[in-house]
């Protein structure tokens, strides 16, 4: 299988390591995390693989062994010993620093309970999803868009193998991965929720319908939503807190990360069936949200949609150096001035607002207004 070498997360994770004393590499299994960490000179006895029998009994005296270690020092899986917290607050602030650390891990610190808390001031956090159009090209669009970023899907070498590698991730992430997170929820039950949470990709949350087709309350119904989207698998885009008189949209909008996770749910197997499908619109609209969010490295503080009650929406808007940018999202061949786009543009003080669209070129709708073409993204910055 072919690597694809992933230049700005190198960078980024090269500074992170020569800036602070803990730098923790997180985003959803199988994203390549691994594959970046052993880009980095890391002897043997410092890497720490938490799924190895070995590696687990080596750290059962861990204040001793990663003390008498020095230089980088790796531990992969970490979510599974989220007791080595403390230990490394009191290792990082030993004043010689002898050695930092990089730990990897596949769930947020909230779902890991006490990583913000123990390791507060000490700890950079990268965010990594799968593979985006600024490291595989836009060239084969379509094949990202339909397989999705998780390299092993993207890379294998027909759609079957692909499709089967995707089903394999979901029933692997609910049957081991979520239980030893310390999640006790009935796989199947929560393979059900997915799904229709799937259906619901690029809408806004109404966690009482979904409670009531699987005769949940509405608080369980909310609890899966947060472990999915703290496993990094969904994303919640928070609405847009405005002052405006307007009744505005109070639920947040939620979408599958990844691609090609979303169409394996759906049971869309090819190209031919997405084009066909209802939620073609819905699945590019997630599929672009996410490249831009990638390449731009957008935080979770940075992003939100606004939406009101009347009808106008913003998928998404960024707040960045005190300004706001709108982004509406479209699988259209003739981009437009959307009424929603003129809207949001005047009650939000959007500095610019962007169609972003499936083509190759960028070109002005509209003063402040312009259509961003797919191919355009890598290269995009904010004016």
């Amino acid at each position: 299988m072919e690597e694809i070498t992933r230049h700005s997360l190198n960078l980024r994770l090269s500074d992170s390591l020569d800036h602070f004393r803990v730098t923790a590499l997180l985003g959803p299994r199988q994203c390549g995390k691994t594959t970046l960490a052993r880009t980095f000179d890391v002897p043997r006895e410092n890497y720490f693989d938490l799924e190895d029998p070995l590696d687990q009994a080596r750290l059962e005296n861990p204040r001793n062994v990663l003390g008498g270690l020095s230089g980088l020092i790796v531990i992969d899986e970490f979510q599974r010993q989220p007791n080595l917290f403390p230990i490394l607050r009191v290792l990082a602030d030993r004043k010689d620093h002898p050695a930092k650390f990089l730990i990897l891990g596949s769930a947020s610190p909230q779902l890991m309970k006490g990583a913000s808390e123990s390791l507060a001031g000490r700890v950079h956090f990268i965010h990594m999803g799968g593979l985006h159009c600024g490291e595989v090209g836009v060239s084969d669009r379509d094949r990202l868009w339909l397989r999705g970023g998780f390299p092993e899907s993207y890379l294998a070498p027909s759609e079957e193998i692909s499709n089967r590698w995707r089903r394999s991730f979901v029933q692997t992430f609910l049957r081991q991965d979520l239980p030893s997170f310390g999640i006790d929820v009935p796989p199947e039950r929560l393979r059900r929720f997915w799904i229709m949470a799937a259906h619901y990709h690029g809408q806004t949350w109404n966690s009482s319908a979904i409670a009531k087709s699987l005769d949940i309350s509405h608080t369980t119904a909310r609890s899966y939503l947060d472990i999915l989207t703290e496993s990094y698998v969904m994303r919640q885009l928070p609405p847009l807190a405005t002052n405006l008189k307007k009744r505005i949209v109070k639920a947040p909008k939620v979408y599958l990360r990844d691609s090609g996770l979303l169409h394996s749910l759906l049971q869309i197997g090819s190209l031919a069936d997405l084009q066909s499908n209802p939620r073609y619109g819905a699945s590019w609209e997630g599929f672009a949200l996410e490249q831009l969010c990638a390449v731009l490295t957008l935080e979770p503080d940075e992003v939100f949609f606004w939406g009101t009650h009347g009808g106008a929406e913003m998928d998404l808007v960024v707040e960045r150096g005190g300004k706001r940018y709108g982004f509406e999202f479209k699988a259209t061949e003739k981009p437009r001035v959307t009424h929603s786009m003129t809207i949001a543009k005047a009650d939000l003080a959007l500095e610019k607002a962007y169609l972003v669209y499936p083509g190759e070129l960028s070109f002005p709708l509209r003063d402040g207004m312009e259509a961003l073409g797919y191919a355009k993204i890598p290269d995009f910055r904010f004016p």
